[in-house]
């Protein structure tokens, strides 16, 4: 009988249930397979994340600024530019003012002299006028504005525009060169080396990349780093 009672003991005292195992370090790693701890990785997610929204930030503005460019071309496309001098003079009034350089660029050969004397003479009877009225104050302002800007954005176009051929002549005696060196150090003597002649070559090898031009734009890369070193501003 007490050999029956010790077994029924035995059988009260095992646990019913057994408990649930816990993880209690989540970093363990006898062998030292995954290497040792490192911080930041909260901080390092924020940074993605901050990087993923100012990247999406940059293709929300590059494709507004897409949209306004179009914009912008298919309104200019569209306006009508009148034949005479008195039409041409009320079209500049009505252009954005960052419009006027693509405007002085696209009607350079309208903004001739017969064209600024036409200006000059309406200035002229503006101020001169006796009993003049508030609107005519205030056109003579504008026309005064617009004759200037006219004045400085065309010279400032021939001027680009002769750099440009400046540019175009010096960059293809460069590549036509057989000893490059010589002909460079020959241009530095003449002061003939500039930022124009940098960035009609950085055109064209833009140029080259897109129409998939891969040796043209090494060989054009090899002569920019050439031309570097002895550019001047």
């Amino acid at each position: 009988m007490a050999s029956l009672s010790f077994s029924s003991i035995a059988l009260h005292s095992i646990p019913q249930k057994l408990p649930r195992t816990k993880i209690s370090c989540v970093g363990w790693d006898p062998e030292g397979i995954l290497g040792p701890p490192r911080g930041g990785h909260i901080a390092r997610l924020e940074i993605r994340r901050r990087l993923e929204r100012d990247a999406d930030a940059r293709e929300e503005i590059q494709r507004r600024a897409r949209e306004e460019r179009l914009r912008r071309r298919e309104s200019r496309e569209a306006r009508v530019v009148p034949e005479t001098e008195e039409g041409l003079v009320e079209y500049l009034l009505d252009t954005e003012a960052r419009e006027i350089e693509i405007e002085i660029a696209r009607l350079r050969l309208r903004l001739n002299k017969e064209f600024f004397d036409h200006l000059q003479r309406e200035v002229g009877q503006l101020r001169f006028a006796l009993n003049r009225t508030k609107e005519m104050d205030e056109r003579l302002i504008e026309l005064e504005a617009m004759q200037k800007v006219l004045l400085e954005g065309t010279e400032a176009y021939d001027k680009m525009q002769e750099d440009l051929v400046s540019a175009k002549e010096r960059l293809m005696k460069i590549l036509q060169s057989k000893d490059r060196k010589a002909t460079l150090l020959e241009m530095v003597e003449r002061n003939e080396l500039n930022r124009s002649v940098l960035a009609l070559l950085d055109e064209n090898i833009a140029n080259a990349l897109n129409n998939d031009q891969e040796e043209a734009a090494a060989f054009m890369e090899n002569v920019r780093s050439t031309i570097v070193k002895y550019i001047t501003v």
